[in-house]
């Protein structure tokens, strides 16, 4: 039964964590707000934001374009530590199929990503 210690873990720690923040906020003492600890800088500089800043959305493409392949390399990883198991075990053969399927997929995706110029910041 290796799922029950899971599962104990599991509630033992949201337990746990449910119990100290409960303990936390019933005992803990609470300080009196300042108001300027309330302001947005302690030093008594008042803030100057402006409303018209945007962030470019290639910042946030460049972002998620890592993360995808960044996950896709991560994916290769335990495939290469345990294909010498695979061959051994007789499945060898698919595994290399269904992995050089999916670089296929990955070289496609970047070769669209240069051709829609989407990591070009001009």
């Amino acid at each position: 039964m290796p799922l029950g210690g899971v599962i104990f873990i599991t509630v033992f720690v949201a337990v746990f964590g449910c119990l100290c923040l409960y303990l936390g906020r019933t005992f803990g003492g609470k300080k009196p707000q300042d108001a300027v600890k309330l302001a947005p800088y302690e030093c008594g500089i008042p803030g100057q934001e402006k409303k018209d800043t945007k962030v470019s959305v290639k910042f946030y493409l460049t972002a998620i374009l890592f993360i995808l392949f960044d996950i896709e390399i991560i994916f290769m990883y335990p495939w290469a530590t345990s294909f010498k198991d695979m061959i051994a075990s007789g499945i060898g053969g698919y595994a290399l199929i269904a992995m050089m399927i999916f670089i296929v997929v990955f070289i496609f995706g970047l070769f669209w990503e240069i051709k829609s110029k989407a990591l070009e910041w001009d």
